[in-house]
C-alpha cells in the first residue's frame, strides 16, 4: 500500500510539472490560434509586411553607406580601383537620376 501511495505521489508530481510546462509554453493560446485560420493568416501577413519593410529600409541604408565609401575611394585616385569604382558610381548615379 505504501509503495502504491508513493507511486501515485510521484505520478501526481509529474502531472503538475507537465501542466506547469504547458502553461509556460502557452500551448492553449497556440491551439486557439490554430483554430482560427483567418487570425493566423492576418498575423503572418502583418509579420511578412514588417519583414519586407525592414529588409527594404536596411538594404537602402546599407547601399547608401557602400556608395558613400565608394565615392571616398574614388577621391583617393587609386589607379586600378579608382577607375572601376568611378564607373560603378557613374552607373548608379545615372540610374538614380538628377
Amino acid at each position: 500500500m505504501e509503495s502504491q501511495n508513493q507511486m501515485l505521489r510521484i505520478l501526481q508530481d509529474k502531472i503538475e510539472e507537465l501542466a506547469l510546462a504547458m502553461e509556460k509554453m502557452k500551448l492553449a493560446e497556440y491551439v486557439r490560434l490554430l483554430e482560427n485560420p483567418w487570425r493566423l493568416m492576418h498575423i503572418n501577413f502583418i509579420a511578412g509586411v514588417a519583414r519586407g519593410v525592414g529588409i527594404a529600409v536596411g538594404f537602402t541604408i546599407l547601399g547608401a553607406i557602400v556608395l558613400y565609401f565608394l565615392r571616398k575611394l574614388v577621391m583617393l585616385n587609386l589607379p586600378l580601383i579608382g577607375d572601376f569604382i568611378a564607373e560603378i558610381v557613374r552607373m548608379v548615379q545615372s540610374n538614380i537620376g538628377p
